[in-house]
């Protein structure tokens, strides 16, 4: 089932590049797991194939060179792809990529199949992006084909209107 605009974005705990685990509800308002709503921030999720691929690279590439525009004291970018940690700090080294990459390798693709946006018979997470609020609702989202880079300047301003 789809995530839309106005469900409260489902919960995940995934490991980044260095293997530290982020828990989406820790980014959320009072009574959601961080108690003080003021350290509560708007997030941008983007789920991504696969590293090393030269469309996801481009986006990546894109998002880090966007990221003043994205990224604020109240938002933060986390990027998640089925590859491995592994692979992930690979890339991140590579592409000088220092926001948070998640590993949605295992169980393979569960975050990717709660937001509804996991390809079945890819293997792989679509090309979806999600911004919450600060209270984890989704205000804005997007879902491209595997072949289809999206528009940063959509996320700047759907995080504008925030």
């Amino acid at each position: 089932m789809a995530v839309e605009v106005g469900d409260t974005a489902p919960d995940f705990a995934l490991r980044d590049q260095h293997g530290r685990t982020v828990r989406l509800s820790d980014l959320r308002g009072h009574g959601h797991g961080r108690g003080d709503h003021d350290d509560a921030v708007n997030v941008v999720l983007v789920f991504y194939p696969f590293a090393f691929t030269s469309v996801c690279t481009d986006e990546m590439r894109a998002l880090r060179d966007g990221l003043p525009a994205l990224v604020a004291d109240d938002t933060v970018l986390l990027a998640v792809s089925n590859d491995s940690i592994h692979t992930l700090r690979v890339f991140a080294d590579q592409e000088g990529l220092e926001f948070p990459l998640l590993s949605d390798f295992w169980p393979h693709g569960a975050a990717s199949r709660a937001y509804g946006v996991f390809d079945e018979e890819k293997g792989c997470a679509v090309r979806g992006t999600f911004i919450m609020d600060k209270e984890g609702v989704v205000r804005w989202k997007i879902v491209n084909g595997l072949p289809d880079a999206r528009d940063l300047e959509q996320y700047v301003q759907a995080l504008d209107a925030l």
